[in-house]
């Protein structure tokens, strides 16, 4: 089988990287594409899958309606060539409409449920594979379920296992303590009317924590010369291994949020109505908490991480937590790969992924 994943954020790269390694083992072909945003092309070229990039990704209204015709229209003449037998992605605009006009089947994977995208690519879908929590997806015709979180197709145990290491790398001694700090660029389309933390309470936030260990800021955009010197100085192949590591997450982003909770790290994530998936994770398991954007949230959020951290028995408990997660759910990479192997069948229900 010859499969073409779209690749819109560096956690595609890891959500798809075992699957396409495992795979390509079993003589199967694969093809990434990518635009150049943050540094997915420094991860595929890391884990050797290739590879080919359409450029820098376009800002503003004008700049994204303009990429959303280009970027299309280099995705349809690299699968034209390619010619794939499926196309893959985390709903992928590009890769669903280039499957649909060369008449092969797109799959994709769901766990934001941000309609403005998921509108434009599910006419152009054949299925899209959700987690079994509650959704907006949940009952619609093409939707098929699994036990399971994206993150765990690369950070459940089968896949991943901490390297302590990683404290050298951050000029650490093993076992030094350490906060991890996550700001976002709040540009991709479903960050509209976002703002995240005032720099105040970054300011706030650092200078609590830096009581309990040091801290390191992983950052989407440039930093304010003040917070520089905080800036996590590993490659990006590395953050899992920091995140398994650190005391703490703490910041704006959804996706380290739940790689964290995978990981038995607790989070603290800051965001106007929380994601169902982040949700969930606070509800059903206790592995995060969520907070909004407001000011007084932010200041909440600051205190609850202040109380993590002065509980002696943090790691211990969300060890805990996790393993009763893991109890649940599965290696979505072995679901993946059943899910092709067996296709059509897997789709259809004919048999059970066990």
């Amino acid at each position: 089988m010859r499969f073409l994943i779209d690749i819109g954020h560096p956690a595609h790269v890891h959500l798809f990287k075992f699957f396409a390694l495992d795979m390509m083992k079993k003589g199967h072909e694969f093809l990434f594409t990518c635009r150049q945003k943050e540094f997915e092309i420094e991860l595929l070229e890391a884990h050797n899958l290739p590879y080919v990039s359409f450029g820098p990704k376009y800002s503003g209204l004008v700049g994204k309606v303009w990429g959303m015709f280009k970027f299309g229209y280099k995705e349809y003449k690299t699968a034209k060539k390619f010619k794939p037998d499926f196309f893959l992605s985390h709903g992928s605009i590009y890769a669903a409409h280039a499957a649909f006009f060369l008449g092969k089947p797109h799959i994709a994977m769901e766990d934001t449920f941000n309609f403005e995208q998921i509108r434009l690519y599910l006419p152009f879908t054949k299925y899209v594979l959700t987690s079994d929590y509650m959704h907006p997806l949940s009952s619609h015709r093409k939707n098929i379920s699994y036990p399971g979180y994206h993150e765990l197709c690369y950070l459940h145990p089968n896949r991943f296992k901490a390297e302590p290491s990683i404290f050298s790398k951050l000029g650490l001694k093993e076992n030094d303590k350490y906060v991890l700090i996550r700001f976002v660029s709040w540009n991709a389309t479903h960050d509209a009317g976002h703002t995240g933390m005032s720099f105040e309470n970054k300011l706030k936030a650092i200078e609590l924590f830096k009581k309990y260990g040091k801290v390191f800021i992983s950052s989407e955009k440039k930093l304010p010369e003040e917070l520089e010197k905080y800036r996590l100085p590993s490659r990006p192949e590395d953050i899992h291994h920091v995140i398994a590591h650190t005391q703490l997450l703490f910041g704006e982003s959804s996706t380290m949020s739940e790689e964290a909770a995978m990981l038995g790290v607790p989070s603290v994530y800051m965001f106007n109505n929380s994601t169902l998936y982040t949700k969930h994770l606070e509800d059903d398991y206790g592995l995060m908490f969520n907070f909004s954007e407001s000011d007084s949230d932010q200041n909440k959020a600051i205190e609850k991480a202040q109380e993590l951290l002065e509980n002696p028995s943090l790691k211990s408990e969300w060890e805990v937590r996790k393993m009763k997660m893991l109890s649940e759910r599965c290696d979505v990479t072995n679901y993946l790969t059943w899910f092709f192997e067996n296709y059509p069948k897997s789709a259809e229900g004919k048999i059970s992924f066990s």
